[in-house]
């Protein structure tokens, strides 16, 4: 079969690798072709458009790059009709991939497959009818889309797992690095350590990384690193660092959380992982104009919570500062509460084990992939 995938960040690039190494076990005469990265062209196939090259975040950035964003879309369509996959699975990256399912469903060239779903329960939840419409399967990887999907819209999905939450007990089986070990190797002093996980994006970065570096000073018992993410240059996170007491680690986040004892995260798959390693958290997401992004979050946003822990276990177990409610002062405070003879800490560790529960044990590759295999009659 072949297998034509799209991904538009460095998250989807890990996850459809996981994906396409399951399918590679499942159906021996698999192909692939894809918009993806590097972890994806190390399964094997044509790596068409790196994601670097096509991911724009916020409006601004999107509306300075539309020619470039239309001609990537073009390009991806001419590729897929010309290649003649048998399924396209689309990950994540909804302005993009929404057009690419349109296309070959109006043009009947593929399966159009959907692994890890548009978070339309959030905001855009019109997007639907365009689900419905164009996408011939999807599987979920969050729990709690389940009975939105099926339920509130009649659209039966597939909850296959959370393939992060498989990634994390994965890691945790093969390392066995000691604390020591670990801050040798990155030149940490051997003080506990509290992760600073500011996002994957420069904007994000800008917004957050500063006001997280002002926690620094007021726990001089700790020392504070940051996770730096992949896709962003050393010399950006420079520019804010500075002369410093925090330190960087590179592609090793996950070691980091292992070693942690509290972290500070931006909203996203962060905050899932984070607690998938029982390190206690603040979520924090800052931005330019709180009042303003405030009253949109408050227009526009279908949900309670805005941190996966929290949305998964349906109730509030990190603490979630957010634009309008976001200052440096509670970010220390809830920091403070989280760290070992806190208030918070304890609950927040037995919140983390419901969490779990509601994920399962599912190997969320292996069942989509053979899910996969199963609709396309192989």
């Amino acid at each position: 079969m072949r297998y034509y995938l799209i991904v538009g960040e460095a998250s989807g690039d890990l996850h459809a690798s996981h994906l396409m190494k399951a399918l590679k076990n499942a159906d021996k005469e698999a192909e692939f072709r894809f918009f993806g990265g590097d972890l994806m062209a190390a399964e094997g196939g044509t790596l068409v458009r790196h994601y670097k090259d096509t991911a724009y975040m916020g409006f601004l950035t999107v509306m300075a790059h539309l020619p470039a964003i239309f001609k990537n879309m073009k390009n991806c369509k001419e590729d897929i009709r010309q290649w003649h996959p048998d399924a396209v699975i689309l990950v994540d990256y909804p302005g993009f991939n929404l057009s690419i399912a349109k296309y070959v469903h109006q043009h009947h060239l593929a399966k159009v497959y959907y692994y890890i779903s548009p978070k339309i329960w959030a905001w855009k939840e019109h997007r639907i009818k365009n689900i419905k419409r164009d996408v011939d399967e999807l599987f979920s990887i969050l729990p709690f889309e389940v009975p939105f999907y099926e339920k509130k819209h009649g659209y039966p999905i597939h909850y296959v797992g959370n393939p992060t939450a498989d990634e994390v007990s994965e890691f945790k089986k093969n390392y066995n690095e000691t604390f020591l070990q670990f801050c040798q190797r990155n030149n940490l002093s051997p003080k506990p350590i509290v992760a600073l996980l500011a996002g994957s994006r420069k904007t994000e970065i800008k917004d957050n990384l500063p006001r997280m570096m002002k926690a620094i000073e007021q726990f001089p018992d700790y020392q504070f690193v940051l996770a730096c993410a992949p896709s962003v240059e050393d010399a950006y996170y420079q520019g804010f660092v500075g002369g410093s007491a925090l330190k960087m680690v590179h592609n090793d986040t996950y070691a980091l959380l292992s070693h942690a004892t509290a972290a500070l995260v931006t909203s996203g798959t962060a905050t899932l992982e984070t607690a998938l390693f029982d390190v206690p958290q603040v979520v924090c997401y800052a931005a330019p104009a709180p009042w303003f992004w405030g009253f949109l979050r408050r227009l526009l946003l279908k949900v309670k919570y805005v941190s996966l822990v929290n949305l998964i276990a349906d109730k509030e177990i990190v603490p979630e500062l957010v634009v309008d409610t976001f200052s440096v002062e509670r970010m220390l405070s809830e920091l403070g509460d989280l760290l070992p003879g806190g208030k918070s800490r304890d609950t927040q560790l037995s919140g983390y084990a419901e969490m779990r529960q509601r994920i399962g044990e599912t190997d969320a590759p292996a069942h989509a992939a053979r899910l996969m295999l199963k609709c396309l009659g192989k």
